[in-house]
């Protein structure tokens, strides 16, 4: 779910830095006006390493090959810090292995991250300390599964937008969104499985995680 070079139009690629920079720089004042973050950096920097790590395990789903996102959990997990981690894990990924591209790394942060901020924030709302097992579990399908979907739409109007402008004709919004859906249906099911199975996993274990926005 990553746009390479060359793909968006300049006026694209220029209003997807100027957003994501806004999104960060929101993110960061809200970390900041929470009180000290040095006891939540290094969760950041972990998840921030799970996110890059996953997107070199390649899954074969049936008629494509996806890999593990995770921006649900990271949402989830991380709150404010959530975009600003994605930001970090997407650079290294277009440095280090071409996945994606330096020159649309602000539309990938907002495709991403905007779901991950999203569904962090739904997940802990009216939610309680005490609450049940199974609600959690609901919680966590919900978000992983959203975070992705949601991803996955932002993914496809960032490509019908590009093309439009950039060469000026239609698009057969069908054709793409058809072929992307069914790429990536089975990865919005497995994220949702797999942060549900997490969240529980750290209910079971150290629920105060969870009590973190």
């Amino acid at each position: 779910m990553h746009i390479a070079d060359g793909i968006l139009s300049l006026p694209v690629v220029a209003g997807g830095f100027a957003a994501s920079f806004t999104i960060t720089w929101y993110c960061l004042k809200r970390i900041k006006d929470a009180g000290d973050p040095r006891e939540r950096i290094p969760r950041a920097a972990l998840l921030t390493a799970a996110f890059f790590v996953a997107s070199l395990i390649h899954v074969p789903l049936p008629p494509a090959s996806v890999h593990l996102v995770l921006n649900g959990l990271i949402g989830i997990l991380l709150g404010a810090f959530a975009f600003p981690a994605i930001l970090v894990g997407l650079f290294f990924q277009a440095v280090m292995f071409g996945h994606g591209g330096l020159s649309t790394l602000g539309v990938n942060s907002l495709i991403l991250g905007i779901p991950a901020l999203l569904v962090g924030w739904l997940f802990h709302l009216n939610r309680r300390p005490d609450e049940s097992f199974p609600r959690t579990i609901g919680r966590g399908l919900l978000a992983g599964s959203g975070a992705v979907f949601g991803a996955t739409m932002l993914f496809i109007g960032a490509l019908l937008v590009g093309f439009q402008i950039e060469h000026q004709q239609e698009i057969t919004a069908t054709a793409i969104i058809t072929i992307l859906a069914v790429a990536y249906l089975p990865l919005i099911v497995l994220e949702g499985v797999i942060t549900a199975l997490l969240v529980g996993f750290l209910q079971r274990v150290k629920p105060t995680i969870l009590q973190w926005k």
